[in-house]
């Protein structure tokens, strides 16, 4: 029995995006071996059970792992796309792409910024909002009373996250002393 994936004019489309090498096998071979991929994926099978008109298991297995570590798969999606854009057949209004997507580095958030160019955004944004810059003191921070009210608060905090970490580094203890003996 002839499992036979693709059609013949899928393969046209596919054999160029195999690699061949100098040793390689047949064209007829790497068709066989291809379909052998596809089994394994369409039915969900163990590499191990792959009927044997697709070739030795270990062969097929091997042999997509070539494919997948010199990027045929990508490229051969790559190729797809590009052939149903050019027949306009791509239509990408329910694309969605969110963080699960596509991952920014962890620094992404804090962004590094020249001093004028921030100012020139800040100022830029608040003129979209219909407010302006408030007035800065002398030392260059906006005149907030409030704000100096809440820097001790803050201080006292880092000062308090430090304790709780040097306590977590001598096992829980703040004090100088050593654990209780026995418990």
């Amino acid at each position: 029995m002839t499992r036979v994936q693709l059609t013949n004019e899928e393969w046209q489309f596919i054999g160029p995006y195999l690699p061949i090498g100098e040793y390689g096998p047949y064209p007829e071979r790497l068709r066989q071996q291809f379909e052998g991929g596809i089994w394994r994926f369409k039915t969900g099978g163990q590499w191990r059970e792959m009927p044997q008109e697709f070739g030795a298991w270990s062969t097929v297995h091997n042999r997509f792992r070539q494919w997948r570590g010199a990027g045929v798969f990508e490229a051969l999606l790559k190729g797809l796309i590009t052939e149903a854009a050019k027949r306009g057949e791509v239509d990408l209004s329910l694309v969605s792409i969110d963080s699960t997507t596509a991952r920014a580095h962890h620094d992404a958030a804090g962004m590094h910024m020249n001093e004028d160019v921030l100012t020139a955004l800040e100022k830029a944004a608040a003129e979209v909002k219909g407010g302006g810059l408030e007035e800065e003191s002398a030392q260059g921070a906006a005149a907030d009373p409030e704000q100096d009210e809440r820097r001790p608060l803050r201080h006292r905090r880092k000062l308090r996250l430090k304790a709780a970490l040097l306590g977590r580094s001598r096992g829980g203890q703040t004090s100088g002393r050593a654990p209780p003996v026995g418990r």
